[in-house]
């Protein structure tokens, strides 16, 4: 009980931070697409800055999972196509919809509706994409 009260409490921080930032705009993110603002790119810039930090100091200090096994990376495979092809699909949905994953739940929390199916496309893309990835060219 006390885990999920603490998933949900970081949810709802997760939220609250997302929308006083402006981060979940439609309009901030249509700015940020015809580079009229800095305000997004400030954000996820913040963002990168963080989590390059993070994953430095889990590197030097040998920080470990809760369960107590040590994290580790994996190094990732060469080749830009992936990534490039990925970001642009990525992009598109986020163009399309006006938001990215994480504040799709936000946007539906404040009672935007129309959110639902985005999320439902969303779970959708996923599932194809579990079912077609061997498949796929990696």
């Amino acid at each position: 009980m006390l885990k999920t009260f603490k998933y949900i409490f970081t949810g709802i921080i997760f939220g609250i931070v997302m929308s006083k930032s402006e981060a979940i705009s439609w309009y901030r993110i249509q700015e940020m697409f015809r580079f009229q603002s800095f305000q997004m790119f400030g954000i996820i810039g913040t963002a990168v800055i963080t989590g390059i930090v993070a994953i430095a100091l889990v590197k030097r200090f040998g920080a470990k999972t809760i369960g107590g096994s040590p994290i580790v990376f994996t190094a990732k495979e060469k080749g830009w196509r992936k990534y490039l092809f990925g970001g642009i699909i990525f992009g598109f949905g986020w163009v399309l919809t006006g938001a990215c994953p994480g504040p799709i739940f936000v946007l539906l929390g404040q009672g935007y509706l129309v959110m639902v199916i985005v999320i439902i496309g969303s779970l959708a893309g996923t599932y194809v994409y579990g079912v077609c990835k061997d498949r796929l060219p990696h």
